[in-house]
């Protein structure tokens, strides 16, 4: 499988989740205020929840329903009641802005 496009930095909103749906896999993008976007997977590892009906602070993403963290760059969390990290995936802005996601190719943990 091959990295898929998903859009551009410009139809980002800062620090708002977007979920995305590649080949069947469910990831929430992110783009903070410096432009850095993070993609990262989009069930939090608490309960069956989206994570990008969330809250973005900073560099980690809330859980709307119990409230746990987890880390846009690392999947861990940074709060209970979750325990295990969500994965990771690698993020491709070419010069356009133009956003690509392999749903396939995680960035390892931290």
């Amino acid at each position: 499988m091959t990295a898929e496009r998903i859009g551009t930095t410009a139809e980002l909103e800062v620090n708002k989740a977007h979920r995305v749906v590649l080949s069947g896999v469910p990831i929430v993008v992110v783009k903070d205020a410096a432009g850095v976007v993070y993609a990262i997977g989009d069930t939090c590892t608490h309960g069956d929840i989206s994570l990008a009906e969330g809250f973005v602070e900073d560099d980690a993403i809330e859980c709307w329903a119990h409230g746990s963290m987890f880390s846009l760059t690392t999947g861990k969390p940074l709060t209970l009641p979750a325990y295990e990290p969500v994965p990771v995936y690698a993020v491709t802005v070419d010069a356009d802005g133009v956003i690509t996601i392999d749903p396939n190719e995680k960035v390892a943990v931290s």
